[in-house]
């Protein structure tokens, strides 16, 4: 799994690399499945219940799902990448939002809680944690901080299969919940919206947008629970 979270991590960097005012998020989606298919893995989501991207590719008050096409990132752009690559029979999954040129106080200010609220959750993960406790830690981070927590996705297990239980919720109660053991994984994954919390599906079936609007922000990393803590298998070396 360590190999499949390095390539996913590295998919992100290339990703990161690339992206620039001008571009399609078909070009940047390009970008993505070369990287993963030059290191001999195959990327999780091309096909993933009809998804014909490689990467989901989210634009400003795109929360997650975004499909790669046609459209223009433009300078002051906020955009969410959320890749997976597939190899040795196992999965990883990883997000980042990018800021693309000069962007705003204000998404700057809320890419900054969401990657916090990922880090601290990171920081709790060890054995005999509960869910809950990860949740509630990320909900009261960015509530605080006056944002909103997108309740209709969640964060899940990794291994063989992209999606496996249990789910990771960005919400919830302190002391409930699934408790971690060693040898689980996991994918952390903050969504987070400038405004109001609700999200809407586009005709598209997968195009999920904030319902008001507003900007969101998404980071994400698969994480292995080991006897002392944890690991974070999608960080580049």
């Amino acid at each position: 799994m360590r190999k499949a979270g390095l390539i996913t991590g590295g998919a992100l960097v290339a990703a990161g690399e690339a992206i620039h005012a001008g571009m399609t998020t078909k070009e940047l989606d390009t970008v993505v499945r070369k990287y993963i298919t030059s290191h001999g893995a195959k990327p999780s989501f091309l096909g993933y219940g009809g998804f014909p991207g490689s990467a989901c590719i989210s634009i400003n008050d795109v929360v997650i799902h975004g499909i790669p096409g046609p459209q223009v990132i433009k300078d002051g752009d906020i955009v969410s990448v959320d890749v997976g690559a597939y190899i040795g029979g196992f999965h990883g999954d990883s997000c980042k939002t990018f800021a693309v040129g000069e962007v705003s106080e204000e998404a700057k200010a809320l890419m900054k809680s969401t990657e916090e609220s990922l880090y601290l959750a990171i920081s709790m993960v060890k054995p005999g944690v509960r869910l809950g406790d990860l949740g509630a830690a990320i909900q009261k981070y960015n509530e605080d901080n006056g944002y909103g927590v997108v309740r209709e996705f969640v964060g899940h297990g990794v291994g063989r299969d992209l999606h496996e239980d249990p789910e990771v919720p960005n919400f919830g109660k302190a002391g409930h919940g699934v408790r971690l053991q060693a040898g689980m994984v996991i994918a952390i994954e903050p969504m987070i919206t400038e405004g109001s919390p609700k999200v809407k599906v586009m005709g598209d079936g997968w195009t999920t947008k904030t319902a008001d609007g507003k900007l969101s922000a998404h980071f994400e990393h698969t994480i292995a629970v080991t006897e002392t803590g944890c690991m974070i298998l999608t960080k580049p070396d």
